[in-house]
């Protein structure tokens, strides 16, 4: 029996450094992007290797030593990943301040899943949880007809009913100025770019994304969802916007896609130094990652965070509140890491890899 262990052992600590390895490989094929979802996972999977290997080892040969070895390195790159989503690092955004009469700003993301047909759900949280802005995604006609109750209290909106499983749609108590609704790459993939004008006038930039994962079922690479997000932070930076990015990106945190875009744009990401808000997926509590993201500029701090209970769908809402603090500008607490000549130049890159990726799954579709 303990000989059967220690085989099972040893092979679970070559499949933490064979995935490790794997996940190096500069490739945008969904095989090779794929295991930047499941850190958490391959991280507890090399600890319980690594005890069980110190434990049953009978003689440390050469081979022994080497697995060891390779696992802890593996193990090392894994926690470096995720260590930043825990209490055990510095926060990358202030916990807002006590304040007389605070300009504070809610957003909900919900990825509601097209075939849920438990609409009243998000609709007795939101009028639970009352929050200035719900973000909708996956929401077809279907939703949009059930939404409707909460339109006396969200009179400005934006929606793009598809069944596509890209549809999105955006409620919100606060006025939306010049919305627009964009296909930055794929012509069926939305997003909605618009400014939001605060309680003191301040205008906002709120941009809602929803890129296309990569997966066998959906796109081969990874690129056109790349090249979305890093469009749009590009486009942050260079015209110096006070901006909130949310959605579902398809994509987690730690992704070295992800950290490009928060050096690209300026914004920053609220979990950093809290905790992980893992919404994918509801069902299976042991594989579960982050996909649903709130990025935002250094002049908001966090009031909250909260990942909500299900509503049926295969991801958990989202719940944020930020407060409007110009002055966290100017704190070292809230700076951003300065993007590289280097990362400038592989972000122009990979949306011109992106563009021409979009264009080939066009062409392609023409002929399924």
């Amino acid at each position: 029996m303990l000989d059967f262990l220690y085989l099972m052992t040893q092979i679970c600590a070559g499949i933490v450094v064979f995935v490790t390895l794997w996940g190096w490989l500069p490739l945008d094929h969904w095989w090779v992007r794929g295991v930047d979802f499941p850190r958490i996972q391959i991280l507890v999977l090399g600890v319980l290797s690594l005890l069980l290997l110190l434990i049953l080892t009978p003689v440390w040969q050469t081979t022994q030593i080497s697995l060891l070895v390779a696992l802890v390195v593996a193990i090392g790159f894994q926690l470096c990943m995720v260590l930043p989503y825990t209490r055990l690092w510095p926060k990358q955004v202030r916990q807002a301040k006590l304040m007389d009469n605070p300009l504070q700003l809610s957003l909900m993301v919900s990825n509601v899943l097209t075939p849920n047909n438990d609409t009243q759900a998000l609709v007795d949280l939101v009028q639970k949880k009352q929050p200035d802005i719900l973000i909708t995604l996956e929401s077809d006609l279907r939703w949009q007809q059930a939404l409707e109750v909460i339109e006396a209290d969200y009179p400005y909106t934006v929606k793009v009913p598809l069944d596509n499983l890209y549809g999105m749609h955006l409620y919100s108590k606060l006025e939306l100025v010049e919305p627009q609704v964009k296909y930055l790459l794929m012509e069926d993939i939305p997003s909605i770019h618009t400014q939001i004008r605060l309680s003191n006038d301040k205008l906002v930039w709120l941009y809602c994304l929803h890129p296309m994962p990569p997966s066998p079922t959906e796109a081969e690479k990874s690129t056109t969802r790349d090249a979305e997000l890093l469009l749009v932070g590009r486009h942050i930076k260079a015209n110096q916007q006070v901006a909130i990015l949310a959605g579902d990106l398809n994509d987690v945190a730690w992704s070295k896609t992800t950290r490009m875009f928060q050096r690209i744009s300026g914004l920053l990401d609220p979990r950093v130094g809290r905790f992980f808000i893992n919404t994918f997926h509801v069902d299976y509590p042991f594989l579960r990652w982050a996909l649903d993201h709130i990025f935002h500029s250094p002049c908001f701090t966090l009031v909250d965070i909260e990942r909500l209970p299900s509503i049926g769908s295969d991801h958990f809402p989202v719940l944020t509140t930020l407060q409007y603090e110009p002055c966290a500008h100017s704190e070292q607490t809230q700076n951003a890491v300065s993007a590289s000549e280097q990362d400038k130049q592989d972000s122009k890159q990979k949306i011109i890899e992106g563009k021409q990726e979009a264009k080939k799954i066009a062409k392609d579709s023409e002929y399924t």
